[in-house]
C-alpha cells in the first residue's frame, strides 16, 4: 500500500469538495512521521532508563524535563504558528525546525555516549529535543487539511498515525541487537549505543518529506505582509482570547488537554513503571512495547476509518469511555501475563485516540488560522506533560514507603483526568454534515 502512494497521485471520484488527494504528498507525510517515531521511540525507552535507573536522577527531575519543554513551546510556538499562517507556509518551518532537532538530538548522543558523567547538560539538551520534536508537529499537523477533504481525513490522519507506530516498532526492533551488547560503534556497550544510529536514520528517512513535499502555496492577495515578530508578541493575548471565541474549539482543547494528560504521562512512565512493578529486562520490554506499538497501528487505522464512518466526535467518546474501564484494570492487575494483555488493548487506544483527535482539530479550527490553532492543541498536549507528571511525580516521590505500588497509584490517577477529559468534549459540535 505504502509503494502505491509513493508512486501514484490520483483524484478522488465524486469528491462533493471538489479537492483532490495527492498520494505521493500523503506518502512523504507519513514517512516523516515514521522517521521521527524511530528516533523519538528509542530516545523514549533508553534514555529515561539511563538518567533515572542508570544515573539515579529522580522520577520527579526527569518529567521536569517534559515540564521544561511546555514552557519553551508556551512561550514560542503560537507566535511561531501565527507568522505560519500569514507567510501562507507550514514547510518552511518544518524544515527549520527538524533540521534543529536533528542537531539537538546529535549532541545529546554525542554526550551520553562520550561523556556520560555529564548528567545535567545531557538532561538539558533532551530538554530541547522535546521542546523541538513538539514545534515540529505544531507545522506538521496542520497539513492535514491539505492533504484530504473532510470526509477523508480520519482515513488520512490514520494512515499517518499507522506510520508512527510502525515506526516506533522499526525503532525498536533496530534497537534489539544493539542494546544487547553485540554492537560497539564506540564508549560502553549497552542500551545508549542505540541513539547515534537511531539519529542518523531518523535524518535520511525526513529528509524526502523536507525535499519533495508540495505545500499548497497562497496567493499573493492572500498572504499578509512579512510578520513582525515583536508585533506578534504584543498581539499575543488578543488573539488566544480570539481563538476562544471559535465554537467548540477552545472546549475540545481543555478536554483534549485533560484526557492527553493521562494518556502522555503513562505512555512516558511505562518503561520506568515496567522496570519498577516488575522488574523485567530491558528485552522483554522492548518486545512488550513492539506488541503496543503493532496493536496501537492498528488502532489508528481502524480509529480513522471509525471517524470517517460514524462522525469523529462520536468516535471519540467511545473511545475515550473504553480508557475509562482499561487504565484501572492497568494499575490494579499485579499477574505480568495480564498485564500484557491489557496493555495490547491499551496500544488500539493510543493508536485510535490520536487518530481521531488530530482530525476533530481540522473541523473545528479556523482554515485562515489552522497551524496557530494547532500550536494550541500542541501545547494542549505538552501541557498534559506538566500537570500529569507533576502529579505522577509527586505520588512517587512523597510515598516511598509503599514500595512498587505508588506507581499503580499514580497510573490509577490518571483515570481521573481521562474522566473530567469525556465529560468537557461531549460539549463539542458535531463535524459538518458533507
Amino acid at each position: 500500500m505504502v509503494e502505491q502512494l509513493a508512486l501514484n497521485e490520483t483524484v478522488v471520484g465524486s469528491n462533493p469538495t471538489g479537492r483532490t488527494m495527492n498520494y505521493k504528498n500523503i506518502f512523504l507525510w507519513a514517512l516523516y512521521d515514521f522517521a521521527n517515531s524511530i528516533v523519538t521511540i528509542v530516545f523514549f525507552l533508553y534514555f529515561s532508563q539511563w538518567l533515572v535507573v542508570d544515573k539515579g536522577v529522580p522520577d520527579i527531575w526527569f518529567n521536569l524535563i517534559f515540564a521544561g519543554s511546555s514552557i519553551l513551546l508556551l512561550c514560542t510556538a503560537p507566535i511561531l504558528g501565527s507568522i505560519s499562517d500569514k507567510m501562507g507556509t507550514q514547510m518552511k518551518f518544518l524544515r527549520i525546525t527538524t533540521l534543529t532537532l536533528f542537531f539537538f538530538y546529535l549532541v545529546t548522543s554525542l554526550i551520553v555516549v562520550l561523556s556520560p558523567q555529564l548528567i545535567i547538560l545531557a538532561a538539558l539538551l533532551y530538554l530541547f529535543v522535546t521542546y523541538l520534536y513538539q514545534l515540529s508537529f505544531s507545522f506538521y499537523n496542520p497539513l492535514l487539511h491539505q492533504l484530504a477533504p473532510s470526509h477523508l481525513r480520519g482515513w488520512v490522519s490514520g494512515i499517518g498515525q499507522f506510520a508512527n507506530w510502525t515506526g516506533q516498532i522499526a525503532g525498536l526492533l533496530i534497537s534489539l541487537p544493539i542494546i544487547s551488547g553485540d554492537f560497539v560503534l564506540f564508549g560502553e556497550p549497552g542500551r545508549t549505543q542505540i541513539f547515534i544510529p537511531a539519529t542518523l536514520l531518523f535524518f535520511v528517512l525526513a529528509l524526502p518529506m523536507l525535499l519533495g513535499f508540495k505545500e499548497k502555496q497562497l496567493g499573493e492577495s492572500q498572504k499578509e505582509q512579512t510578520p513582525n515578530i515583536k508585533k506578534e508578541f504584543k498581539d499575543y493575548k488578543k488573539s488566544f482570547l480570539d481563538l476562544w471565541t471559535v465554537p467548540g474549539l477552545g472546549i475540545f482543547l481543555v478536554g483534549f488537554f485533560f484526557f492527553n494528560d493521562a494518556t502522555l504521562t503513562a505512555a512516558n512512565n511505562f518503561p520506568i513503571y515496567l522496570e519498577k512493578v516488575f522488574g523485567i529486562a530491558d528485552k522483554t520490554k522492548a518486545l512488550l512495547m513492539i506488541g503496543v506499538l503493532a496493536t496501537s497501528a492498528l488502532g489508528a487505522l481502524v480509529g480513522g476509518k471509525m471517524g470517517d464512518k460514524i462522525g469523529l466526535k462520536r468516535s471519540l467518546i467511545w473511545i475515550l469511555g473504553i480508557w475509562l474501564v482499561v487504565m484501572p484494570l492497568l494499575a490494579g492487575v499485579k499477574d505480568f501475563r495480564i498485564f500484557t494483555i491489557l496493555t495490547t488493548i491499551l496500544g488500539m487506544l493510543y493508536g485510535a485516540t490520536w487518530t481521531v483527535t488530530r482530525a476533530v482539530m481540522t473541523y473545528l479550527a479556523p482554515p485562515q488560522k489552522l497551524t496557530y490553532s494547532f500550536s494550541f492543541y500542541t501545547l494542549a498536549e505538552r501541557f498534559a506533560t506538566f500537570v500529569g507528571p507533576v502529579s505522577w511525580g509527586l505520588v512517587v516521590s512523597l510515598l516511598p514507603g509503599l514500595g512498587a505500588d505508588r506507581y499503580r497509584l499514580a497510573m490509577l490517577l490518571m483515570t481521573g483526568f481521562i474522566l473530567i477529559g469525556l465529560i468537557i468534549v461531549r460539549n463539542i459540535p458535531k463535524e459538518p454534515s458533507i
